[in-house]
């Protein structure tokens, strides 16, 4: 089952930049929620914007305080939905900065009064927007935890873990039960650090992918069976053409892309394995085989 994450993203030698994903409140606004029966504080009315509100302290503090976060003191975070505060408390008493992104108004007003008037208000900057349209080149899929340290050979080993760890090192940190938020979820949530590859690995993401959408769309076939499936031939070889062009290589319109296909799978020793199995290294040395070939995916 998929499950919400925070993510941490940092650099070798740079400021690191880290995103918890999970909204968090106020250990101290529990007068906000002692209201009479029937009568709700609009401030916790989370349905407009389909929030899940962090109410144990203990979770943010463990987040925070211990290695799960590693934060420095130079340390420069970024943290998605904070809500009323309780996760960005906690990351202010360790970070140089926070610059917290929140589509409500209401939590980033509540927020805003949360840390006025006390030195963490100089180190807070509040973005009222939507995180997702922002164009910020954080990964998108934080919400898929399990996917993103799956391993090769298990059930959630994915196109998903495959792209991430190929230029993360990804680490489970914690599950948060879903009884710690408020409304509770129907997922369960856990919490993942990701640290990009300082350098990165010398792979056009667009081809990795490529290969990576072919192989994994029939995961538990064999490679030799998804390379055959309707239409992944026609679009290799188009793929071979345009790259011939601008190679200024001659296109010798015999050249049969089925039997070059399956040469490349069968001489790389891949042409039996399944997606469901292969690992990294696999991937990459059969990207390299077709490369060699001159056929690409993108």
């Amino acid at each position: 089952m998929p499950r919400a994450t925070s993510g941490r993203f940092s650099r070798a030698h740079q400021p690191s930049i880290k995103s918890a994903a999970a909204s968090s409140s106020s250990k101290n606004h529990s007068a906000n929620e002692g209201t009479s029966a029937g009568v709700r504080n609009p401030i916790f009315n989370t349905e407009r914007f389909g929030q899940h509100i962090l109410k144990n302290p203990q979770i943010a503090q463990t987040y925070a305080h211990n290695s799960h976060a590693n934060l420095r003191p130079t340390d420069k975070v970024l943290e998605v939905g904070p809500g009323t505060g309780n996760l960005t408390v906690k990351i202010l008493e360790q970070a140089k900065n926070v610059t917290a992104v929140e589509m409500d108004p209401r939590m980033a007003a509540e927020l805003t009064k949360r840390v006025q008037g006390q030195p963490e208000q100089r180190k807070l900057d509040i973005i009222i927007g939507d995180f997702v349209k922002s164009g910020s080149p954080i990964f998108r899929c934080i919400e898929f935890a399990m996917r993103l340290v799956a391993q090769p050979g298990t059930e959630l080993w994915s196109r998903l873990s495959a792209n991430v760890q190929l230029y993360s090192k990804v680490d489970l940190v914690m599950h948060v039960g879903k009884n710690n938020f408020r409304p509770a979820p129907q997922i369960e949530s856990s919490v993942v650090r990701l640290v990009p590859l300082d350098p990165p690995p010398p792979i056009k993401f667009e081809e990795f992918d490529g290969l990576g959408r072919i192989i994994f769309s029939r995961r538990n076939k064999t490679v030799h069976a998804t390379f055959m499936a309707k239409g992944v031939i026609e679009m290799l070889e188009q793929n071979w053409r345009t790259w011939c062009s601008t190679q200024n290589k001659i296109i010798d319109d015999d050249t049969n892309m089925k039997a070059k296909v399956e040469e490349v799978l069968s001489s790389s020793g891949y042409s039996e394995q399944r997606a469901a199995k292969m690992t990294l290294d696999d991937l990459l040395k059969l990207l390299s085989a077709f490369h060699d070939e001159g056929i690409h995916f993108a």
